[in-house]
């Protein structure tokens, strides 16, 4: 908490692509999201502007984006060119106060993406058998394989980091992975719903010639113990869980690292936080030592004073 997150890092290296979309954009279900809600995709003590900017996998993508009837676009645009004059003058004044400078630029990306935000999320365009590939026509597969159709539709816009959740605050059985209870149902039910969704994005992705230059992760923040928790259930585990990555390149069919007999601990090449952190960013073009950025006196870093990439990948 505190610091920026990975989506924060990756587009202030990076920069964007398409300056009427933002570059990093997150996308959760309508059971609203993760524990921890905007922390998760904070800029930390990097500027605001480098946070993650939150659409609606249905309805409108971004709550209070359209201008209220009767404003015409050229009423809007002298609003907000008699607002930053006045943002200016306090800026002037304050020249350390990103968040005054990030709020001018929001002003501006949210006047640009008045057009370009909703025909990047809108899938009518996309034909029926696109949609069954992302499993839309399936009650079950439908919610996460809207967002995952999005989430390829905003990459082919330039969009540069985008982050999808499944489940969110809600009946913490029903709506999350975290199988207190009974771990065989929990984990079969939410399989069920994303596994489509997740071969159709990488069906897509390929098909369309865009796997090589997209990196996509599956992680959840916790594996689970090899014990039982009230009978079926299982507790969390941070000593031992799995993640998979493709594209970027990357040769598919490994199997990185393995735990002890009872699925405890990480014990044949376990992989650091930092390690994993170093080979996203390896895999974006960027050297993870040399990505900094001053604060309180310090060159910080997504790795710290840590982090070697994993050699079978990077």
């Amino acid at each position: 908490m505190g610091f920026p997150s990975l989506g924060s890092w990756v587009t202030y290296g990076l920069g964007s692509v398409n300056k009427d979309l933002p570059g990093y954009v997150v996308l959760y279900d309508q059971r609203g999201g993760p524990f921890g809600g905007p922390a998760n995709w904070t800029a930390g003590f990097m500027p605001a502007a480098y946070q993650g900017t939150v659409f609606r996998a249905s309805g409108d993508p971004i709550l209070d984006l359209k201008p209220p009837p009767g404003l015409s676009n050229d009423e809007q645009r002298k609003r907000l060119a008699a607002l930053a004059k006045l943002n200016a003058i306090d800026a002037a004044q304050t020249p350390a106060n990103t968040e005054l400078a990030a709020r001018l630029e929001s002003y501006e990306l949210a006047y640009r993406m008045q057009s370009a935000a909703p025909e990047a999320v809108d899938l009518a365009s996309e034909s029926a058998a696109t949609k069954a590939l992302y499993g839309l026509d399936q009650s079950h597969t439908e919610p996460f394989g809207r967002q995952c159709l999005m989430a390829r539709r905003l990459v082919e816009r330039g969009v540069r980091f985008v982050q999808l959740y499944h489940g969110g605050l809600g009946n913490q059985n029903l709506d999350t992975w975290d199988a207190h209870e009974d771990v065989r149902s929990n984990h079969t039910r939410h399989a069920a719903a994303t596994d489509t969704p997740i071969a159709g994005l990488l069906t897509d992705l390929k098909a369309r010639g865009m796997l090589d230059d997209t990196l996509v992760i599956w992680h959840g923040e916790f594996g689970r113990m090899p014990i039982s928790q009230r009978g079926l259930g299982r507790d969390h585990n941070p000593g031992a869980m799995s993640i998979w990555m493709a594209g970027a390149k990357i040769r598919g069919g490994q199997v990185i690292g393995s735990t002890d007999e009872f699925g405890y601990k990480a014990e044949e090449q376990p992989i650091s936080v930092h390690d994993f952190h170093a080979t996203i960013l390896h895999l974006l073009g960027l050297e993870h030592t040399k990505l900094t950025y001053r604060f309180n006196g310090r060159e910080m870093r997504l790795t710290d004073v840590y982090g070697t990439p994993i050699p079978q990948i990077a």
